[in-house]
């Protein structure tokens, strides 16, 4: 197989400013997890890039990968690397080598990775999402506008395209007939999780609880989780389930930072952890009534095939990438139907619960996809690529 490149920007970026990984983050990691010991690191900035040298990028691979490991210092050592070299640190060896964009950064730039193109590199982009796109109302202002430009570079640069899905891959290609853009080979790989390698903990919460996870943001709908929440604490009292909010307050959630730092009622029952490891996600998800996701809009939705794995129930917003990855496993409920959520949780937490039991049994039908189909179907669509080019 040709050599591989693998762009890092966005990981180095994040990790510098202290944020902790997204879905997206925890895709590019195993991306470097898996090709580490034959690829090479590059830092993108428009059109210009820069290729680290086999030892600088075994280390930045390393401290990515171990969050144990300091990585300040490594970090902003191969930045100056790169500027001080002027992001030409490129050799003739990257004619045919396969250049991954693994978490979007970097192509709202149409010329993104020009250098590393001009000397033959080409580039095998991992598609997330299109929700800008298709849902811009719970993104950021401008993002639809960013997206797009991501996704036409995307479809016009790449020598082949991954999705983490079915159903990303057709609103891609419903996108590239709006734009009468042919799409480049692609490949439909589903993404697998983490959670089951780690050791689990003692239940952290005494009483029946539930977990949501995942960024505070518009599109993941914890604002209507909260308001039920609120209900459930009015009408159960101390019976009523605890919630525990793990992830990062993202943008305009301004309304959820005032339910959960302004709500009476919501102090004692719902617990908010910005910052978590592995480990203890791994624990507070294995002690859950179950999973709950009522997100508007998702690209893909790793924590509901992580909490499915390790048998805990979901219930989730019925949504077609849903019913892909999960099958009929999890409880579907419409995103804005809240009393048939509050219903449903209130239920679930009963012991004597039938709808959870009957979900137990279900998810013992439940096969979950790993890295290791993941990377073998990318590997198999690098040597088609390789033998078509030839």
């Amino acid at each position: 197989m040709s050599k591989i490149l693998i762009d890092i920007t966005r990981l180095l970026y994040r990790r510098l400013k202290g944020k902790f990984p997204t879905g997206i983050d925890r895709v590019s990691l195993e991306y470097i997890s898996h090709y580490a010991p034959q690829a090479r690191a590059v830092l993108s900035l428009g059109p210009f890039s820069a290729r680290l040298s086999k030892h600088d990028s075994a280390k930045l691979f390393a401290a990515l990968v171990d969050r144990t490991l300091p990585f300040t210092k490594i970090g902003l050592c191969a930045i100056a690397k790169a500027f001080l070299w002027r992001w030409i640190m490129l050799a003739a060896d990257v004619r045919g080598s396969y250049f991954f964009n693994t978490g979007h950064m970097g192509l709202e730039d149409k010329d993104y990775a020009w250098s590393l193109r001009r000397l033959g590199a080409r580039p095998i982009v991992v598609i997330h999402d299109l929700i800008p796109v298709t849902h811009p109302e719970y993104c950021r202002p401008g993002e639809r506008e960013r997206h797009v430009t991501r996704m036409k570079c995307a479809i016009v640069i790449s020598a082949g395209i991954i999705a983490n899905s079915q159903q990303t891959l057709n609103v891609l290609e419903d996108f590239g007939r709006r734009h009468r853009m042919p799409l480049p080979p692609c490949l439909v790989a589903l993404l697998a999780g983490g959670i089951a390698e780690h050791a689990l903990d003692a239940r952290p919460i005494t009483a029946p609880y539930f977990v949501i996870l995942g960024t505070i943001e518009p599109r993941k709908n914890h604002w209507m989780l909260l308001q039920i929440w609120r209900r459930l604490v009015e009408t159960m009292g101390k019976s009523a389930p605890k919630l525990v909010v793990i992830g990062q307050r993202g943008w305009e959630c301004e309304n959820v930072v005032d339910l959960l730092e302004r709500t009476t009622q919501l102090k004692q029952s719902v617990i908010e952890l910005p910052s978590c490891s592995d480990q203890q996600l791994a624990t507070y998800l294995h002690h859950a009534q179950a999973l709950l996701f009522p997100s508007f809009a998702e690209g893909y939705g790793m924590p509901v095939t992580e909490a499915l794995s390790i048998g805990v129930p979901v219930i989730a917003s019925d949504l077609a990438v849903f019913r892909e990855i999960a099958g009929e496993v999890p409880d579907y409920i419409e995103p804005l139907d809240g009393k048939r959520w509050q219903d449903v949780i209130a239920d679930y937490t009963s012991p004597q619960s039938t709808a959870r039991a009957a979900q137990l049994q279900r998810i013992n039908t439940f096969k979950p996809s790993t890295w290791e189909q993941h990377f073998q179907a990318v590997d198999q669509f690098l040597l088609r690529l390789e033998q078509g080019s030839r």
